[in-house]
């Protein structure tokens, strides 16, 4: 984990005695009280642009700001019916073992708030390093808000790092009260988790044209299944003769009483090979939905809990509408019904601000990583699993301007076995800048992310890197398979729409050959015989999963050099980019629990003019 060289630390009382006499039924009246005393430190309550639910009844609301200055971030909590306390905090993977926690707490006479952590057990421990500080707490008529900060980074060894990607927020409700820290059971207590991105880019907001209009793309009166997932499909259309606009904004259209349960949305734009796509609303993964369907998988716009407003920069927008582009929209809902509430009627869905005044340039999606291919498979056995996607110099040398390309926002993307990715630029064989990257990522928290600066990209070469936690896994476009892409959004926009890689077939082949070879038992590798047959055909011992993981860290790639209209750019193999060196941590690195390192602030080198191109890689 990285985090800021330096460390303020702030230590809050965390017993709080202001009012010994009250019970903790009449908890409003004391954090009245107590606000009186700590108003001077708490932001005002228009001071946090960002919230989401963190619970599916909406009963703990939590909003926020950033403070790049002071790298820290502020919290606000609205307790709906506070009874005996509640925990908050952050973890890995949404564990509440090894959890960094805020702690609010009565006996029934006294109450107390404080920073804590959990081990392994699952046990509380009041941290001896206070780095969550109270700011206040106030009454409304709504509930209650408890004001706090933490800075991103503490180099407390029990404290989790703020970091740019996915944070996996979870909560629990104390119902009963307790005489100590240490008496929280927490596997008895009401709890859950909430994803979200913290460290929202502060980013100037545009102004928008007098002649935007807009659109909404929304699904019409669903009623969200009673289970806990459901992805629904709706399928819109443009009007007829609909010319070429650019899309400027688009933001969210959440169904009030709904938002818990919308969990995150996209709209995808149609093919243009077809001339018309079948009318459909219902699920995503119902057997009556047309095949015809599949084939819309332009992302026009995308949207996850905890996001706000998406801007295209001033020069640039999204084109759609005009010729040569499909009228057919398909919007897909992720509705998270862990409470499984029945007949709750949803209308929610994206609003799109476009324009007919066209701006300098069109804006672009470009795909990053590895094909979708059964060869780049993942043996069973492995708690992680690194697959790296290149996008070559060769490429991008024959498809980018020589001006250039700005990417501006990305959306990283696996299937269920993802858990990290990182996509870097990289030169003359060295990594010399993230373009985005996700230490905790999570496939079931899926947002277009701005960037916090545009990433300037000359012809030449980088790509995605995944890991991924599985047993036997290939690749492919089944929600069962695997995938470990990048969709950068950039200007202006080329003909250069898919970059990707995969290990070569006939070095694979080589590879089947070898455990063939070596296996004791009767193997059938033959050539006639799927890739996907032969990958559940070799005996997954350590020794096949050594050479497996070898053979794609230096064997020659497969390159899809892609336009729009699927047609290659004339690059098939090439041997695979030898990088050397890493990108510069921007901070404080954890090494282990309890050992950390702290250098400084080195700042990563940027792409400049090409001495040589560059690469892009994903992992």
């Amino acid at each position: 984990m990285q985090s800021s060289g330096s460390k303020s630390c702030r230590c809050p009382s965390f017993k709080l005695r202001e009012v010994a006499s009250m019970y903790f039924t009449l908890i409003a009246v004391f954090l009245v009280i107590l606000v009186v005393a700590l108003q001077g430190s708490a932001p005002h309550r228009s001071d946090f642009p960002y919230k989401v639910p963190l619970d599916p009844q909406g009963l703990l609301e939590l909003s926020w700001n950033v403070s790049y200055p002071e790298q820290d971030v502020h919290f606000q909590l609205l307790i709906r019916d506070l009874k005996f306390g509640l925990l908050f905090g952050m973890s890995d993977r949404g564990e509440f073992e090894n959890a960094d926690l805020a702690v609010l707490w009565s006996d029934g006479h006294n109450s107390y708030f404080g920073d804590a952590w959990s081990d392994a057990k699952g046990q509380l421990h009041m941290d001896s390093q206070q780095d969550y500080q109270l700011l206040g707490a106030r009454r409304a008529p709504e509930g209650l808000y408890l004001l706090f900060r933490r800075a991103f980074s503490t180099c407390d060894p029990k404290d989790y790092l703020i970091e740019d990607g996915t944070v996996h927020l979870i909560y629990g409700i104390l119902e009963k009260p307790v005489h100590s820290l240490q008496a929280i059971n927490i596997s008895a207590i009401h709890r859950g988790l909430q994803r979200v991105q913290l460290l929202k880019p502060n980013i100037t907001i545009p102004d928008l044209p007098r002649d935007m209009k807009t659109m909404e793309i929304t699904a019409p009166d669903v009623v969200i299944p009673s289970q806990e997932t459901t992805y629904w499909c709706y399928m819109a259309e443009l009007p007829d003769n609909f010319p070429k606009h650019h899309i400027i904004m688009y933001e969210p259209v959440i169904t009030a009483g709904n938002e818990a349960l919308v969990h995150h949305m996209e709209v995808f734009q149609c093919a243009a090979e077809f001339d018309s796509f079948p009318h459909y609303n219902g699920p995503c993964d119902s057997k009556m939905k047309p095949d015809r369907l599949n084939y819309c998988r332009h992302v026009l716009a995308a949207w996850a809990m905890g996001a706000q407003a998406f801007y295209y920069p001033e020069e640039a927008g999204l084109a759609f509408g005009g010729p040569g582009s499909s009228r057919y929209l398909r919007l897909e809902i992720h509705y998270h019904n862990p409470l499984v509430f029945e007949g709750r009627h949803d209308s929610s869905g994206i609003r799109l601000y476009y324009t007919a005044t066209l701006r300098q340039y069109d804006a672009g999606i470009m795909e990053l990583g590895l094909v979708y291919t059964p060869v780049m498979a993942i043996p069973p056995g492995e708690d992680a699993f690194i697959l790296t996607g290149y996008c070559t110099d060769k490429c991008t040398q024959l498809a980018l301007p020589a001006a250039g390309i700005h990417i501006f926002a990305s959306q990283l993307h696996t299937h269920l076995a993802g858990r990290k990715v990182v996509t870097v630029l990289s030169r003359d064989g060295r990594e010399r800048q993230v373009v985005n990257a996700d230490g905790h990522y999570s496939p079931h928290f899926q947002e277009i992310r701005m960037l916090k600066e545009v990433v300037a990209v000359f012809p030449g070469r980088t790509g995605p890197r995944c890991q991924h936690s599985v047993s036997v896994l290939q690749g492919g476009f089944g929600i069962l398979e695997e995938m470990c892409v990048n969709y950068v959004h950039y200007y202006p926009q080329t003909q250069l729409e898919l970059c990707k890689s995969a290990v070569d077939p006939g070095y694979l082949h080589r590879y089947f050959n070898l455990v063939n070879r070596f296996n004791d038992e009767e193997v059938c590798m033959c050539p006639q015989v799927s890739v996907p047959q032969q990958f559940f055909s070799v005996p997954w011992n350590s020794f096949n999963r050594d050479v497996l993981k070898s053979l794609y860290s230096f064997a020659p790639i497969s390159v899809h050099c892609n336009k729009s209209s699927a047609v290659r750019f004339p690059v098939r193999r090439a041997p695979q980019p030898k990088l050397h060196g890493k990108t510069p941590s921007h901070s404080c690195t954890q090494q282990a629990r309890g050992s950390w390192s702290c250098p400084g602030n080195p700042r990563p080198q940027e792409d400049t003019e090409p001495s040589s191109a560059p690469v892009f890689k994903t992992v």
